[in-house]
């Protein structure tokens, strides 16, 4: 029998596992975080009975990273998830204590910032990326693009737009990079704003441009398109990670390169340093914070592989 085809990212309707968050957000407000935990783990339980296929790669994933693989590590999996989307909703709630934020390698941007230079950043997955977004809007000066594809969770955008309205202010909707993006960015970026770009994920299109790179004991497939784009835009490259630590989150920011040059007969060996780099700093992350990662499929695919999972 031939294998079923492995989905890509986009495809997953991340909106179907915060169906309940609302009332679960209700929970926390009135009553706290260890109630709303309590109240979490059935909802829990049955997401992940029902759930088979994220369950796997869920599984999958934590094997390969060292943690914990049985129905408890998978939970604890999906819990981490939840309790991410829970700090957005308390973010965007007006909630949130950013008391419990150590920001870490920030200085070379607030430089930058006071000289409106712009700079391109390179997120993940990892984490919560509304962290920065929402710090964004304290610290003065400092303007951010985030290029999103969001459609997959609509729901929950939604319901985050009704805690707070500018949670959508900062979002580009981007399916694919053309000349006119590109001269918006640029803009920005000589206005000395910053954008960020997702590192971890393929991007939506039939034949995806992407470098390889070891990441967790395999080669996976990552993007190329913020290297490209840096070297476009001819600005300073980031890397920027937001993982939880107990009760605290750790927010850290890493210079990638200072400029992007990608010479034409090297080019794809640069683009494979560059994304090979951008990967061994996001598995030293993933590391420190095993069960931050919510990329709920099967990350080792390669495009236009007829595998459905890679060896593990």
């Amino acid at each position: 029998m031939k294998p079923a085809r492995a989905r890509h990212w986009a495809s997953i309707n991340e909106a179907t596992f915060v169906t309940g968050m609302r009332l679960l957000f209700w929970v926390c407000r009135v009553f706290g975080r260890w109630p709303f935990r309590i109240v979490l783990y059935p909802v829990l339980m049955w997401y992940v009975a029902t759930q088979g296929r994220a369950r796997r790669d869920s599984r999958r994933y934590l094997r390969r990273v060292g943690a914990p693989a049985g129905l408890l590590g998978v939970l604890r999996h999906f819990g981490a998830f939840a309790e991410t989307i829970l700090d957005k909703m308390l973010l965007w709630g007006g909630l949130f204590d950013f008391e419990r934020v150590g920001v870490h390698g920030a200085e070379p941007l607030l430089e930058m910032i006071a000289q409106r230079r712009g700079a391109l950043l390179v997120c993940s997955h990892l984490g919560n990326l509304d962290l920065c977004r929402a710090l964004s809007l304290r610290t003065p000066g400092l303007r951010i693009t985030v290029l999103v594809h969001t459609r997959h969770a609509e729901a929950f955008n939604n319901m985050l737009c009704k805690l707070d309205p500018r949670s959508q202010l900062n979002l580009m909707q981007v399916t694919e990079m053309t000349p006119a993006m590109a001269m918006l960015l640029s803009e920005r970026i000589a206005k000395g704003e910053f954008v960020v770009i997702a590192g971890d994920r393929v991007p939506v299109a039939s034949n995806p441009r992407v470098a390889l790179a070891p990441f967790l004991g395999q080669d996976a497939a990552f993007p190329i398109g913020p290297y490209v784009m840096a070297s476009v835009l001819g600005c300073p490259l980031y890397t920027m990670f937001a993982t939880r630590q107990g009760r605290h989150y750790e927010l850290h920011f890493e210079r990638l390169r200072e400029s992007v040059s990608l010479p034409r007969r090297e080019r794809d060996a640069a683009l494979a340093e560059l994304a090979g780099d951008y990967a061994a700093r996001l598995e030293r992350h993933v590391r420190r914070a095993p069960l931050e990662w919510f990329n709920f499929y099967d990350f080792w695919h390669l495009p236009g592989s007829e595998r459905p999972h890679a060896a593990h």
